[in-house]
């Protein structure tokens, strides 16, 4: 991957306020593949204490978003056209991680699919996946 790539998402990354809000950082780019880390706070919970499915949903969405960014020429952003998100237990952690992948790069869709891990500690080992999405990616012209 180019460092132009690499500072493309980056850029674009901090001009996201929802991303701000959320207290996520990007932890991790490669080519069609960018991790979005995530740390529990009291800003994310829903009433029962879990992080709420619309944080988890938001950094795994843009984790898909910026993996088809970095296959994606320059003059090129994208924007998310459907997903589809399961959440398959409470989102409890002291901190996350979306991963996002490219499964298909075509000319205007790109097909990702994404995680959401719920790390219990400091390890990297100790984690339980509490999402996954299917996404599909638009390429559109920037503006």
């Amino acid at each position: 991957m180019s460092a132009d790539t690499h500072a493309r998402i980056a850029r674009s990354f901090e001009a996201q306020g929802l991303m701000h809000t959320l207290g996520a950082r990007l932890a991790w780019v490669g080519e069609g593949e960018v991790h979005i880390a995530m740390p529990n706070s009291p800003a994310v919970s829903q009433q029962q204490g879990f992080v709420h499915a619309g944080a988890i949903t938001s950094i795994v969405d843009s984790a898909c978003g910026y993996a088809a960014l970095s296959l994606a020429a320059p003059g090129f952003e994208v924007v998310s056209a459907e997903f589809k998100i399961n959440l398959m237990r409470p989102a409890i952690g002291t901190h996350f991680l979306a991963v996002g992948k490219v499964q298909n790069a075509g000319r205007l869709l790109t097909v990702c699919s994404g995680e959401v891990r719920a790390f219990l500690s400091e390890d990297a080992r100790d984690f339980k996946v509490v999402a996954l999405m299917q996404a599909t990616m638009v390429l559109v012209q920037a503006r």
